[in-house]
């Protein structure tokens, strides 16, 4: 079967360990089998003895059976890997050596032989100085990471490999993120650096990467701060000073000077731009669901005489739960609220951890699994108290109450307690001073209910949780807060086997996957999930997941008879407690068709004044009913999201949904229009519907404003054409369209105009529109020739100039006659082109749009410099500039001087050619157009080393890149490799 000279076994080890024969996954049994497997995958062709392989599955004191259940995991690992193999078969893929085993080389293959072989190529690249191949093909090596390496394997050694390879992986990564920031591309990875630094916060070359994106970022402060903080962890937690390379770009910092090259060469691995890399965490725990258990009192033990204070040691935490897994950066944030060094003193204060996060998501289980491994550093004891701040009886806790039972549990006795809360709690803080004791407040609704509660003096520790943020326990009272959110896939996976065993999760690996995904990765849902699998055990995961599948998009799969565990009845409690105002704006949101939203787009949605739907989005977050992922974008947890579109669809008309998505299509048609006319006053513009609803669109003062809208809004405008034309707004789609398509256009946004296009050509034609059917075929045209797609995109735009002549739409004519223009430039077929532009501006001349005839009067110039008509060019762009001079169009004199001096170039007159490049790009920075002033100036840095100034070439295309790396465009790597021809030393 499989063995040299056949094709190999396939193993993936950097995620949880599998195996495939051709495509087959096979089943690699229990955990210290697969154990055993992994020690010898990571050694292929070496011997490891027996004895070494106890003691990695074992440790130090094996069971006196060791070596006998070693024996049978290899004979069973030969069964399932040589099915085959008899007498005289081919050779053994598992071999035996002295007294230990070996993997065949040759007959293994695994997804690290392929990140290691990537990473050394890498290597080799970067040292010819090809750093763009290099980088490629470190991307390809990180994709290859799919969790943390070998996941859920026990044993020292196999723990030893895991940090290991996470630490292979992180110097992969540090080379990475080191290689693109040589390329300039600082603000696409500085969120990455800002989450792996403050996941490994001692890892001085991630510190010096991330000082170096900082300051190049113009962020000098925050840079200086993250030095700080780190030398202070150093000295903290090592007793060392940062290295002299971390000093030396601390002390470039302090000068203001410029940001040097980080200092450390790394050889690394990672996600896509942008995207967090999953990093190694501590060894144990997390949570499964949020357990609205227990009571205020809890066990209180004896009562001392009448007004007295015994030497009572409370222990009224409740159960640590057995199935906890995972939480490990989570613990390891909490564990750093008290730090190891002297465990035996009392904190200096009294120490506030603040859980908070949405319902379901395993808040009080964490709560409880941290409070159980550090009860043993508070030797006075140990509180516990459900405040019911989300109870759906709306019966909370009353702090009072609380504060009888915990002076009853130190050992106050029942009739010394006063009456009053003031009383009470200066009672119950004289009880609680000089003693050490933890506190859990459970499910606190507001700071108000937990204020009372606080101790007044050091030595204590108080854990809450909530589904509120509880700003004011945070601002006022020091709080640190720890925002929870779902497990991570591999945490989701070990939580299942936990609870249905681990043989059952591994028969079937794809449907435990598939029900992860389904449930959204929260803890709640899984553990429903797992609970219903584990009463039928005789159903298949794969039957299971096909009934999540069935119910995805609502959550009646999470449905069950007790309240505690229904995730409906979970989140109606958080949801019933909010304002009406904010439950509207709630169920309103769900109707949102992009990826996320912004205030503006949810004050259209609830039809509430801007000003108002703030307080309302923040008492949705501080709900945990919504996440604020960026400052003033917000998104909503998929089962959040199936839970708000099943209230809106319940309590919600269809005539009331339908007109918070009119008001919605609304204010995107009104932001796309306004937008259009802000950054080009003199093109056409298509009239707006009479009927706009949408009484607070967006406005924008300049065009930097509305250049950063487009920009921002891009996924979401993308969504709500789609949207619109599916739900019938098909004037909003095409509409929309038809306005953006231009600046997406020039945005590099080539997919989006197909998309968007594609979806407005289909509501043009449901409308009947000729109009609208003419301008989405014309934005067709002009997708499809930026991909040199040149027969797909003349079709497209003779169809559209066809439709607009039958329409008499003339300035429609000579957009299409400016398109084909273009396309025929692009083909090198230049005298077309030449009489495409007449016809435009024939079209414009009989309709009086001096702009439009200005404007093609400069395409006109550059068509006469491709073919090398350079004086002619000059003529044409003299009367364009008048044209656009007494029009006041400071854009659209930029584009022509801009052409001018690509004319003077041609001609060897560079002073000129300067003089008017430099006139373009100061037009074009005071009107926002950054793509744009990023052409003048690749056009300036071209003259200038046609002039022989090496130096000034390079710092024009340095400005020009960092403008397209701002913008993501796609032409950023095109001025880079051009730098790169100008670093000094190069001919």
């Amino acid at each position: 079967m499989d063995a040299p000279g056949k094709e190999p076994l396939r193993f993936s080890v950097l995620g949880p360990l599998r195996a495939w024969r051709q495509n087959t996954e096979l089943a690699l049994g229990p955990p210290q089998q697969r154990a055993v497997l992994a020690l010898l995958l990571l050694r292929p062709g070496r011997t490891a003895s027996a004895g070494e392989l106890v003691r990695g599955i074992w440790g130090t004191d094996p069971p006196a059976s060791a070596v006998s259940v070693l024996r049978t995991y290899v004979s069973r690992l030969r069964a399932l890997l040589e099915p085959d193999r008899g007498a005289g078969g081919p050779p053994r893929i598992v071999m035996s050596a002295g007294d230990g085993y070996a993997l065949c080389p040759e007959a293994v293959v695994s997804d690290l032989d392929r990140f290691e072989d990537l990473v050394t190529r890498a290597g080799a690249l970067r040292a010819g100085g090809d750093d763009r191949t290099a980088l490629r093909l470190l991307y390809d090596a990180l994709a290859s990471w799919e969790d943390v390496p070998l996941a859920g394997l026990p044993g020292p050694r196999v723990r030893a490999e895991r940090k290991r390879l996470e630490e292979r992986r992180l110097t992969a990564l540090e080379t990475r993120l080191h290689i693109e920031l040589g390329l300039g591309q600082h603000i696409r990875v500085l969120p990455e650096l800002t989450a792996l630094h403050q996941a490994h916060p001692l890892r001085e070359p991630l510190c010096e990467l991330l000082l170096v994106a900082l300051r190049r970022s113009g962020r000098r402060a925050e840079a200086l701060g993250v030095y700080a903080r780190t030398r202070r962890a150093l000295l903290d937690e090592l007793g060392i000073e940062p290295d002299r390379s971390l000093r030396a770009l601390h002390a470039g910092l302090l000068a203001d000077g410029p940001a040097p090259p980080p200092g450390r060469e790394a050889t690394g691995t990672g996600g896509p731009p942008g995207a967090p890399a999953a990093v190694g965490t501590p060894d144990d725990a997390a949570p499964g669901a949020d357990a609205d258990t227990g009571s205020p009192g809890g066990h209180t033990g004896p009562v001392p005489a009448e007004g007295a204070v015994g030497a009572v040691r409370p222990a009224q935490l409740l159960t640590d739960l057995a199935t906890f897994t995972g939480r490990r950066t989570e613990l390891a944030d909490a564990a750093a609220l008290l730090p190891d060094t002297v465990p035996e003193l009392p904190p200096a204060t009294t120490v506030i951890g603040l859980i908070s996060g949405m319902a379901g998501v395993g808040k009080t289980t964490l709560a409880l699994h941290w409070a159980h491994r550090i009860a043993h550093r508070f030797p006075d004891g140990s509180l516990y108290v459900n405040l019911r701040g989300h109870d759906p009886s709306g019966a909370r806790t009353r702090p009072a109450e609380v504060i009888e039972t915990f002076l009853a549990a130190l050992g106050v006795a029942p009739q010394a307690v006063p009456e009053g809360l003031d009383a009470r709690t200066a009672l119950y803080r004289g009880v609680l001073a000089d003693r050490r004791v933890l506190i859990v407040l459970d499910n606190a609704g507001d700071t108000d209910q937990v204020v009372p509660l606080l101790p007044a003096t050091p030595g204590c520790l108080v854990i809450v949780t909530s589904r509120s943020r509880l700003s004011g326990l945070v601002a006022r009272h020091g709080a640190r807060p720890l925002t929870l959110g779902p497990l991570t896939a591999e945490e989701s996976l070990e939580l299942l086997a936990l609870r249905l065993g681990g043989a059952r999760v591994d028969a079937e690996p794809e449907a435990a996957r598939t029900i992860v995904g389904l449930c959204a990765r929260l803890p709640l849902a899984l553990s429903v999930v797992a609970a219903r699998a584990a009463l039928h055990d005789g159903f298949r995961l794969a039957d299971i997941a096909a009934e999540l599948r069935a119910d995805h998009g609502s959550l009646d799969a999470f449905t069950g008879g007790d309240p505690g565990t229904d995730i409906r009845a979970v989140f109606s409690w958080s949801y019933q407690a909010l304002s009406p105002q904010a439950a509207v704006l709630f169920r309103r949101l769900a109707l949102h068709p992009g990826p996320d939203v912004t205030a503006a787009a949810a004050a259209a949605l609830a039809d509430v004044p801007p000003r108002r739907v703030r307080s309302l989005l923040t008492e949705l977050t501080g709900a945990s009913l919504l996440i604020e992922r960026l400052p003033g974008r917000f998104v909503f947890h998929d089962l959040l999201h199936a839970y708000a579109t099943e209230l809106t669809q319940a309590e919600d008309s269809a005539s009331v949904r339908r007109q918070a998505l009119l008001r919605l299509h609304d204010h995107f048609l009104l932001g796309a229009h306004h937008a259009a006319l802000v950054l080009d006053p003199f093109r056409e513009t298509i009239p707006l519907p009479p009927d706009t609803a949408d009484a607070t669109p967006p406005r924008f003062e300049d065009r930097a404003q509305a250049t950063a809208w487009l920009r921002t809004e891009r996924y979401v405008l993308r969504a709500a054409v789609g949207h619109a034309a599916a739900n019938g707004f098909d004037t909003h789609a095409w509409r929309t369209a038809a306005a953006l398509d231009v600046y997406f256009n020039r945005l590099g946004y080539w997919h989006d105009l197909l998309e968007i296009n594609s979806a407005a050509l289909a509501s043009a034609r449901t409308l009947g529109s000729v109009t609208g059917q003419a301008y989405a075929l014309c934005g067709l045209g002009v997708a499809h020739s930026q991909f040199d797609h040149a027969a797909q995109a003349r079709q497209y735009l003779e169809d559209a100039l066809e439709l607009f002549r039958s329409a008499g739409h003339e300035s429609g004519r000579a957009r299409v006659h400016r398109a084909l223009a273009y396309l025929c430039n692009r083909t090198d077929r230049h005298p077309a082109a030449l009489d495409h532009y007449a016809e435009a501006v024939g079209l414009y001349r009989s309709e009086g749009h001096l702009g439009g005839e200005a404007g093609v009067l400069n395409e006109v110039a550059w068509t006469y410099i491709l073919i090398g008509e350079h004086e002619k060019a000059l003529e044409h762009c003299e009367e364009a500039v008048l044209l656009h001079r007494d029009l006041g169009d400071p854009y659209g004199e930029a584009s022509t001087q801009d052409t001018i001096g690509y004319a003077l170039h041609h001609l060897a007159r560079y002073p000129e050619a300067v003089e008017r490049f430099e006139r373009a790009a100061r037009l074009f920075h005071g009107t926002g157009d950054r793509y744009l002033e990023s052409e003048v100036l690749r056009h300036l840095g071209d003259t200038r080393l046609a002039a022989g100034d090496r130096a000034a070439a390079r710092a024009a295309l340095r400005t020009a890149h960092a403008l397209l790396a701002e913008l993501c465009h796609p032409e950023a790597d095109e001025v880079r490799l051009a730098l790169r021809g100008l670093e000094p030393g190069e001919p």
